[in-house]
């Protein structure tokens, strides 16, 4: 395996010859990739020794290492390809509207169906129907997923501007309890929810914690995957949600503290395998990857 990436590594840098800089250059670059791939080698082998813990009495628990649910990006042919580098990262879909599975339960192939190869594989699902979000969730035990999440983070206007749906769920904490209940009664498989730090000028520690424990008391719903930003609603865009507003991992952490019967996955800024790596060191009970997992590797 090594050598071969050493090939690969090889044909992917160019050596020059005839001139010393760019040759030492060239050197330089292979050695740094070498570095990288060591370093991804080392978070694979943690990934392999946590995998006992994955599953329990057929129950999953977060992951080390999750690529987050990103529309247009982690569809079918992404997480095939994801799954070849690593076997126990935890992929997650593009989100998928409760509606949408509902009405489409004759055609659900197209929206639901996966390579068996991509377990374990997390569902994420969007709305605010109760009733709708329920039968989506027993439609989809027909695919075995490991894991249902219920989006309460997208800033989008598309998504966050149409009724309570995204991020402005965060707003009606006790909704998402009821949500997860239902999600949660009807799926063969543990939820989840992720969200944001805040919303708008909803964006203090103990709002947070607020919702945290609302929903978690409501529903059986005991893993959130934290973006570690809040969001706002007007004035910026998707992309500059993901930008703009500060990360504040310090909320992250604090939520360790104050909900220790509850798991939590850090996402947001994280961009390399050593700030994946630094995390865990300090505590995180999972990390989770967007663009950077698509753009960088």
């Amino acid at each position: 395996m090594k050598t071969a990436m050493h090939a690969l590594l090889c044909t992917l840098i160019p050596i020059y010859h005839g001139n010393a800089t760019a040759y030492r250059k060239s050197i330089s670059m292979l050695h740094d990739a070498s570095a990288q791939f060591k370093r991804v080698q080392s978070l694979k082998r943690k990934l392999e020794i946590n995998a006992e813990t994955c599953l329990d009495g057929g129950k999953s628990h977060p992951p080390l290492f999750s690529v987050a649910p990103m529309m247009d990006w982690t569809d079918n042919h992404y997480r095939t390809l994801a799954r070849l580098i690593s076997k126990h990262a935890w992929l997650y879909t593009e989100m998928v509207v409760a509606e949408t599975i509902v009405h489409q339960k004759d055609n659900l192939d197209r929206f639901l169906a996966f390579s068996p190869d991509q377990h374990p594989i997390v569902l994420q699902i969007g709305g605010s129907n109760l009733e709708n979000l329920a039968k989506a969730a027993e439609l989809a035990n027909l695919y075995s997923y490991d894991e249902i999440n219920l989006n309460c983070g997208c800033p989008s206007g598309k998504v966050a501007g149409h009724g309570c749906f995204g991020a402005r769920l965060m707003f009606n904490p006790k909704l998402v309890g009821h949500a997860m209940s239902a999600i949660a009664a009807n799926s063969d498989v543990p939820v989840s929810v992720k969200c944001r730090i805040g919303v708008d000028d909803r964006d203090s520690y103990n709002e947070l914690c607020d919702f945290i424990y609302t929903v978690s008391s409501l529903s059986h719903t005991n893993h959130f995957v934290i973006h570690a930003r809040k969001a706002l609603l007007s004035g910026l865009s998707p992309a500059e949600n993901r930008k703009v507003p500060p990360l504040k991992y310090e909320y992250y952490f604090a939520l360790l503290r104050d909900f220790p019967e509850l798991r939590f996955t850090l996402n947001g800024g994280i961009t390399c395998i050593n700030q994946v790596d630094a995390a865990i060191r300090q505590g995180a009970s999972g990390v989770m990857v967007g663009r950077a997992a698509y753009n960088k590797y």
